[in-house]
Order: C-alpha cells, then structure tokens, then sequence
C-alpha cells in the first residue's frame, strides 16, 4: 500500500491572500501626539491576513508604533531585532508578528534571508498558530532564501528551518502537515533530504501510536522513494522500538538483521531496546545472553542496561540471580560507576531479606560501585526492621566516613533504635561524628539522648547534652530545662522508678 493513500499531494505553492484594509475609524481619545514629519517617506500601510484583519481601532496605534521603529529601508536583520525587541515584547501588539512580516516582503528594497524565516518559523510553532505556518512554508518555496543566489543549489540553512517545523507539527499529531513540509522540503533542495529530517517524522509516527504510517514513510520516502535516504543507526531503533512496542519482536530481531547486513552498527540504545523486548517476551535467558554478547562484542553497557536487566530478573521472581549478575558484572569491571542500584535493595529488604543486600552492598561498595544515599537510608530502614541496630550503626559510620549524609529522620531512628538497647553513649558519640561530617542535629536528636541516659541513670553524661541543648536554644523555657534535669537527678540504673518520656522517630 502506497503512501499516497495518506498524503495530501502537494499542490502548486499559493501566493499570500490579502484583503484591502477596512475603513479607518478616528483615534480613540484621548488621540496620540503627532509625530514630527519623518526624513524619509513612510512606508506603506501593511497589509492584512484576509483570516485575521487587524481591528480598525488598532491599525493607526500600530502604524504609529511601526514608524516609530522600523522605516524602509532596513535589513533582515534589523527586521529581526525590531520583531525580537519591540514587537514582541509589546501587550497589543506581539501577535502581529505575522502581519509584520508578510508586510515586510512587500517592499521592494527587502528580502527575506533563512534568519527571518528561520525566527518567524520557530515562533509560530511554538504559539501553535499552525494555519499561518503552513502559509509560511509556501512563502518560503516560493522566495528563496537570497543566500542560494547565483547558484544551483539551496541555502543550507533551509533543511534545518523545515525540520523545527516537522517536529512542530508531529508534537500535536499533525501529520499529515508534517508530511506536506517534507515534501516541500525535498522539491525545494532538490535533492535527497537529511537523515536527521526523516528521523523526526519517524519517531513522531510511533510516539503518536502511528506505527503503520512510520512503516510506510520508512518504505516507500527513505528506502524506494526519489533521492533516497540512507537510515542510520537512530533510524533503526526507532523502528526496532515501534516494533517490539507493538508486540513484534521477530520483526524487530529481522531489522536488527537487516541492519547488520547493510552496514550500520548498532550502539547501546539498539541492545537495550532488544534486551527489554526480550524480558517483555518472558524470554528472560535470551535477554541475558544478549547482555553478555553486548559485552563481548565491546559494547559499554548502560545505567539503562542495568535497570533492564534487574528490573526483568525481579519480575520473574529471580531476584537471588540479579544480585549475582550484578556482583558478576562489577567483578569484570563493567557495571557502570553511576548506577544506582537502590531498586534491588528495595526488592530484598521488602522480602525481609536485608542481610543479603547488606551483603550486596557492601561487595558493590568495595569494587568501586558507591552505593546511593536512597539505597542506604532503604537499607538502613530494612535493617530496623530486623531488630539489626548493630549492622545499622556501622552502615551509617561508614557513609558518614565517607562523607554521605544522611536525613535527619532517618539518622534520629538510628540513634532511637541504639538508645533502646542501652547503648546511649554510642549513640552520643554517633551524633558528634555526624556533627563533624556536617549534619546538623535537631531538637529531637537531643531529646533522644536525654531519654536514653535517663533510662540509663547516667546523670552526668545526660546533663552534658541538656547544656548542650539550652545552649542551642533547644529548650524553650526555664521550666522544661528543670524538668530535664530533675529527670536526670531522680534516674537510678538498678531501678527504672523514673518513667522516661518516650519519644518516636
């Protein structure tokens, strides 16, 4: 099936449709003051869009502000700076940028160059006001660019305009505009377009769900159409992609075949997008015996790769196999520095198995592979669960050594988990430690260690950090200090008489 089924075909390219202007009605009151007699003559008035006439009310206001800034004769450039930085900064007068323009063109003197058409381009599509693009895609192919003058061929600063306006016009799904740009394009240069040009139409087709068109486009404008397009490699995983998206893997491995076989070599994206298609397919040993062959072809896997592959692993239920793929991955030195594997930790802790990803992390961690603050704070989180106080206190010693900070929460449900076994002191030293890492302890740490040297009946050390706490403003009134400290006084360690106030992270 052709593409013409879907394509508008392109029509002769239309002049500018302009309309004589309405009747001018008088200048509201109170009127502008007149304007000294200009040097030179005044330019003409601007001609209007016969789909959106200038309001007679506005055109005097707007001719006055025209002359105040811009008289022929003047460059592009000059055109650009007073569209830039007059018009379109102006609250009445910005969405006439088009009128302008078109205005512009009128004059004898003038012509536009790839830089006014370059900007009029980008800001119509970034307004959405598509109609007028599509008016200015046919002004272009029938003005070209002065820059091509005395040659036979384009300017080469066209391709790029055509291609921020196909990407303009696949964001909102408009393709059949977007198609019709192409086509421009390509009578315009009158040549084979960019690959680069055709890659935008490609993934806007399949982003949109429009994976028959992009097939189409792909066959019958790149591979068979006039001036051939040779893909390359983000061409094929586009289409790879689409088709593992739409449930065709064996059409994805017979392109990434066809690929092969013309020359174009893949990079990690065409593997991780295989590899996904792979564990989508249940297909899990294959997807790993892609990684290794990813690997041993020099490939460097990705963070990307990774996720893939122990996201896949844990879906399946294998989450003992993630953890050695990664272990077997970091011993060839191959997993990457910066990734993050807190998603495995989750997965283990989750299942109440915490000591195997602190097993995990701390191999990881020794290979080079630093573990993430997530990663620690689920860790940590894990092991409270356990009733571990002791693996959690190293933990948080050896991330604070070096120089990973935790939240505050989370370091305060450390130091409660330690004070409620009867190790206050330790804690109290954990927290000096922090301090000098750079973490800052709030109210409540303090509270924590009151509590714990209270239930202690450790009078003098409990005292120190009451002090301590008043000095840093922790304690409000005069009142709470001596009740800290009759607290303290009255604390016995044989008996537990005194009822400390339990305080929750």
């Amino acid at each position: 099936m052709g593409l013409k089924k879907f394509l508008k075909p392109i029509s002769k390219p239309a002049t500018l449709d302009y309309h004589p202007l309405p009747p001018l009605s008088p200048i509201p009151n109170p009127p502008l003051p007149s304007p000294p007699p200009p040097s030179s003559p005044l330019p003409s008035p601007p001609p209007t869009l016969t789909l959106s006439p200038i309001p007679p009310h506005h055109y005097p206001l707007l001719l006055h502000f025209l002359k105040s800034h811009l008289s022929p004769p003047f460059t592009p450039l000059s055109l650009l700076h007073f569209l830039q930085s007059k018009l379109h900064h102006h609250p009445s007068f910005t969405h006439y940028d088009f009128h302008i323009f078109n205005w512009a063109s009128k004059i004898d003197s003038f012509r536009h160059t790839h830089v006014t058409f370059h900007w009029m381009a980008r800001t119509l599509c970034i307004t959405h006001r598509f109609a007028q693009l599509r008016t200015l895609i046919d002004f272009i192919a029938m003005h070209p660019c002065p820059c091509s003058d005395g040659t036979i061929f384009c300017c080469p600063q066209i391709e790029p305009i055509f291609r921020f306006v196909i990407n303009g016009y696949c964001k909102v799904g408009n393709f059949d505009d977007a198609v019709y740009a192409f086509r421009t394009l390509r009578r315009l240069i009158d040549g084979r377009p960019s690959v680069a040009v055709c890659n935008v139409l490609l993934h806007g087709f399949v982003k949109c769900g429009r994976f028959d068109r992009a097939l189409e486009f792909y066959h019958e404008e790149m591979v068979k159409g006039r001036g051939r397009v040779r893909p390359d490699v983000v061409s094929f995983n586009i289409l790879i992609s689409g088709y593992c998206r739409n449930s065709r893997f064996e059409s994805a491995l017979e392109l990434f075949k066809e690929m092969r076989e013309m020359g174009c070599d893949p990079n990690v994206v065409t593997f991780n997008t295989l590899i996904k298609g792979l564990f989508r397919e249940g297909k899990v040993e294959e997807g790993i015996g892609m990684v290794n062959e990813m690997i041993e072809l020099g490939y460097q896997i990705s963070d990307v790769t990774c996720e893939i592959l122990v996201g896949g692993l844990c879906k399946e239920g294998r989450v003992s196999q993630a953890c050695e793929m990664l272990l077997e991955l970091s011993r060839r030195g191959v997993l990457p520095k910066g990734y993050d594997y807190f998603g495995l930790v989750d997965v283990l802790c989750g299942e109440g198995n915490a000591l195997r990803a602190l097993e995990l992390i701390y191999e990881l961690w020794e290979k080079g592979n630093v573990p993430s603050v997530i990663a620690c704070t689920m860790m940590i989180d894990g092991l409270s669960r356990l009733g571990k106080t002791e693996e959690a206190l190293r933990l948080v010693e050896r991330m604070l050594k070096e120089g990973m900070l935790l939240d505050i929460v989370t370091f305060n449900c450390v130091l409660q988990d330690i004070c409620n076994v009867g190790r206050t002191e330790e804690a109290n030293k954990l927290r000096l430690l922090a301090s000098s890492k750079g973490l800052e302890p709030d109210g409540m740490t303090y509270k924590i260690l009151v509590a714990g040297y209270t239930e202690e009946g450790d009078q003098k050390e409990g005292e120190i950090v009451v002090d301590e706490m008043l000095d840093r403003g922790f304690i409000p009134d005069l009142a709470s200090y001596n009740k800290l400290m009759n607290g303290l006084s009255t604390s016995r360690r044989s008996t537990k008489s005194y009822q400390t106030i339990k305080f929750g992270c």
